[in-house]
């Protein structure tokens, strides 16, 4: 692969993966989790993502109804926990069916392109 391409590749890598992480913290969140805990789930699970990237897409979530949030203060170090909302599980729901959908002509339109 020339230069060229392999910019080009990851500029999309990088597209495909911004909504893979939504939807990826969405899935992750049906349990509990502090932030840290949710990177290393995602890093677990494949999906490595950066603080940076990870904590304004929690608070979007939350001030968008899909996230809500409670502080642990009973440990040492207080944290800040994220659960899926019932509006948050539906559009999770939503979401993982579109996944198998797209998941599925992706799939389609590859074996029927192979040579």
């Amino acid at each position: 692969m020339n230069e060229d391409d392999a910019k080009a590749l990851a500029t999309h890598e990088q597209e495909l993966r911004r909504g893979t992480v939504v939807f990826a913290s969405l899935v992750a969140c049906r349990r509990p989790q502090y932030g840290y805990s949710l990177l290393t789930t995602l890093t677990e699970a494949g999906i490595p993502t950066e603080a940076n990237t990870l904590y304004p897409l929690l608070r979007r979530l939350e001030k968008q109804g899909l996230l809500s949030s409670v502080w642990n203060t009973e440990q040492a170090r207080p944290r800040k926990y994220y659960t899926l909302t019932d509006s948050g599980a539906e559009v999770a729901a939503a979401l993982h069916s579109h996944w198998l959908e797209l998941n599925s002509s992706i799939t389609k339109l590859w074996k029927d392109g192979t040579p």
